[in-house]
């Protein structure tokens, strides 16, 4: 990252709504405990959304502005909420370096990257989420997540992107055989595009440098590199040279280990059933 002044830290819009539901609140003469009686949500659900912890949804907005007669109020300010503000917070720094990536460089041992599933395939790692979501935020999701791959439509041209996948990926049948199939296709389609490349790491490696988990390595406009890892509800982007380094080695020692593009598409080219 660049080194220098830092810009003054903007406050979340999701702090600022979630103020402003607080100020009708108290505003109405209500507490807590019976507004959130009202709208059927729990107290510390109202409280999470209060704080800016937890985003205000629409449908809620929209019930808010009525009881508290605040004429629309919040229902506007929710949709005034910026798009990456739709993401979870530990992922937003990440979705705005990627957005402005001059290379990509991306390893998956889980499910397929974000940035290559098809909309079904998406929708049906979303349906995974422990404990579940509502439907409208499962909606919202997949938006954000379909959305993330107009990077594709960069002009005047997208970034260099490899993308590394563990073979059991390819075999997990997230959403049911059919789904996995058509994903597949869309992969063996993706691998054909001039700036982009796919590889597979096979099944049978007895050595593997990326036991450890998924990582994004990003080159950015001003030609530094940040890495981005992600776990159980949590993210790290990591600007520190030395550890983005190890883990640049850890990438081209995958690379060396994987399949090559075109034996990766041949082998997708089996997996769809087109040999």
């Amino acid at each position: 990252m660049q080194q220098g002044k830092k810009p003054r830290k903007k406050v979340p819009s999701w702090e600022v709504v979630g103020a402003l539901v607080a100020l009708y609140r108290k505003n109405a003469g209500m507490t807590q405990p019976h507004l959130a009686s009202l709208v059927c949500v729990g107290l510390e659900t109202l409280g999470s959304i209060e704080q800016g912890r937890r985003p205000l949804r629409p449908k809620l907005a929209e019930e808010l502005d009525g009881l508290l007669d605040t004429k629309g109020a919040l229902t506007t300010a929710v949709g005034k909420v910026p798009e990456r503000e739709k993401y979870p917070e530990f992922v937003r720094d990440f979705i705005d370096e990627e957005a402005m990536a001059l290379s990509l460089y991306s390893y998956e041992n889980q499910v397929m990257p974000g940035q290559l599933q098809t909309p079904e395939y998406a929708r049906a790692v979303i349906d995974c989420i422990y404990p579940p979501i509502t439907e409208q935020q499962a909606e919202e999701r997949l938006l954000a997540r379909i959305d993330r791959q107009r990077i594709f439509e960069q002009k005047p041209w997208p970034p260099m992107m490899t993308f590394l996948i563990n073979e059991s990926v390819l075999e997990q049948p997230i959403g049911g055989a059919d789904v996995l199939r058509a994903q597949i296709r869309h992969l063996r389609e993706m691998a054909e595009l001039p700036f982009l490349v796919i590889q597979v790491l096979p099944k049978n490696l007895t050595k593997h440098a990326g036991l450890a988990g998924p990582m994004v390595l990003i080159e950015t406009p001003e030609h530094t590199h940040v890495a981005y890892i992600e776990g159980q509800r949590v993210g790290f982007l990591i600007d520190d040279p030395d550890e983005v380094g190890i883990l640049q080695r850890k990438y081209g020692m995958l690379r060396s280990q994987a399949l090559t593009p075109e034996e990766t598409k041949g082998l997708l080219d089996r997996l769809a059933g087109e040999t």
